[in-house]
């Protein structure tokens, strides 16, 4: 009941959030094209910071170890996800299976998982939590641009990663951690309050995508439910039974397995305006995969204490 009291919560606020940015967009409070200016905020400066943010930690040797054990799981997890989700992700017009294929790769994991993370196993789980962001901004930013943008070419690729913010956040952040560098006050407090504007930003923008939509002609896509489906379940199913075969277990493979399961990442509709791709099915498969997971996270958090 814990678990679900915390996800319901969290759904709550969240969608309080898009609320906010519905009704600013439907009013005319926010114009419509100053989400390009927000998504630009978002991605050079909230994120970095929200990133650079969670490394700094006090250093344990055993939480060290099992820190890099975690970066090695969350990385393996979402290559299954990549995985199982484009021979399955495939209909759909050109500028909208890519988005769709990021929405079930990567999950809300910042917003969604953390709280349970931070629930269930306290200050040690949240520095596992930070590995699994940690790979995921790596992938989402290179794997999952290229999803996105179709750039295949080498060095386009390359070019994206170089101008990248986000990743060279993750570089400082290990870097400070591993070497436990001190950061005065006077820096840490704004990189933290900037980084906490990720979440509250993130619907804001997605309010104001859905009040440009028809989310009643969403529902009623075939895709979104195909993404729903593989988000929500397969993949946290498989990634879990692999986890279980291959003997990962204990917190950092529980942590993993949770973030994994979250609902499509906000990030979803940010990529979707910054390569204009069908940005009002973006923000209807966040909503939706957000809707089912206050089901689904409980449940799963529920057999992981006797599963992994």
């Amino acid at each position: 009941m814990e678990l679900a009291a915390i996800t319901f919560k969290q759904v709550g606020v969240l969608f309080l959030l898009i609320l906010a940015g519905y009704v600013c967009g439907r009013t005319g409070a926010v114009r419509k094209e100053d989400k390009s200016a927000f998504t630009d905020l978002l991605i050079n400066l909230v994120l970095p910071a929200m990133v650079l943010n969670s490394y700094f930690t006090e250093y344990d040797s055993a939480t060290g170890r099992n820190l890099i054990l975690t970066f090695g799981m969350s990385l393996f997890a979402i290559m299954m996800g990549l995985a199982v989700t484009v021979p399955i992700i495939r209909r759909g017009e050109k500028d909208s299976v890519g988005i769709q294929r990021f929405a079930c790769v990567f999950s809300n994991a910042g917003y969604m998982g953390f709280p349970l993370i931070e629930a269930l196993f306290g200050a040690e789980g949240m520095i596992y939590a930070s590995a699994y962001v940690t790979m995921f901004n790596l992938t989402a930013w290179t794997v999952g641009i290229a999803l996105v943008s179709r750039k295949t070419n080498g060095r386009d690729i390359a070019s994206s990663i170089l101008k990248t913010p986000v990743l060279y956040a993750v570089a400082a952040g290990i870097f400070v951690y591993f070497l436990q560098i001190p950061v005065p006050e006077l820096l840490q407090k704004p990189i933290s309050m900037i980084g906490s504007m990720n979440t509250p930003l993130s619907m804001f923008i997605t309010g104001m995508l859905i009040a440009s939509s028809r989310l009643d002609r969403i529902i009623r896509r075939r895709e979104l439910w195909a993404v729903t489906f593989v988000r929500m379940l397969l993949i946290p199913a498989i990634c879990t039974g692999v986890f279980a075969l291959l003997g990962f277990r204990g917190m950092p493979a529980q942590v993993v397995l949770l973030l994994e399961a979250c609902p499509s990442a906000a990030m979803t509709c940010i990529v979707a305006v910054r390569y204009r791709c069908d940005e009002e099915f973006s923000a209807g498969m966040v909503v939706v995969t957000t809707l089912i997971s206050i089901l689904t996270l409980p449940v799963l958090a529920t057999l992981l204490s006797s599963l992994i």
